[in-house]
């Protein structure tokens, strides 16, 4: 008899089981997400910043160091007039420039969905999105003006913050549209 029931209890579905353990689940569900929710940080921080090259602290420090002119310098070459970078893209368009485009966006797309995945009872609006796409987008481009590895550029802040309002609508539409459908 005690043979049977752990037989019926290994071919319990996952998601039974899920459901006799509602919270056990959600926390697993929330430390998961949150875990890779990291990893996509991670990964975000190293494209951007050092364009897939190993994280190098002692660089870093080194670039820190340098004198004040050099992020004046910096700050100097970057782009401050909005649209100007998007426009350059198609005069003449190249594939580095429509992988730069386009890289912006789709690199912020997933930081809408775990916005949307990881609000608590998934209160957040597209606006909370784009305010925190904006923000960790101004995080990176200061970033790369105070360590040197880059230009800040206003399009690029746009294109994220674009990315990040196409994720969150993405899932609130791939959701809306499984709330709609019958079960089965």
């Amino acid at each position: 008899m005690d043979h049977t029931r752990v037989m019926r209890e290994k071919k319990t579905a996952p998601a039974e089981r899920a459901a006799q353990h509602p919270a056990a689940f959600a926390k697993l569900r929330s430390a998961g997400l949150q875990a890779l929710f990291a990893v996509y940080i991670y990964v975000l921080f190293k494209i951007i910043l050092f364009k897939f090259s190993p994280i190098d602290f002692r660089f870093l420090w080194h670039q820190l160091q340098r004198s004040p002119d050099t992020t004046l310098r910096q700050l100097q070459l970057g782009n401050f007039t909005p649209l100007e970078t998007v426009y350059n893209t198609f005069d003449p368009v190249t594939v580095t420039k429509l992988v730069n485009l386009t890289g912006n966006i789709a690199l912020f797309i997933p930081f809408g969905i775990f916005m949307a995945l990881l609000s608590s009872n998934r209160q957040i609006t597209w606006f909370g999105v784009m305010l925190r796409s904006l923000g960790l987008s101004a995080v990176l481009e200061c970033a790369q003006g105070l360590f040197s590895i880059g230009t800040f550029d206003v399009d690029d802040l746009l294109l994220n913050t674009l990315g990040g309002v196409l994720g969150y609508c993405l899932f609130r539409l791939l959701r809306a549209g499984q709330k709609a459908r019958p079960s089965q």
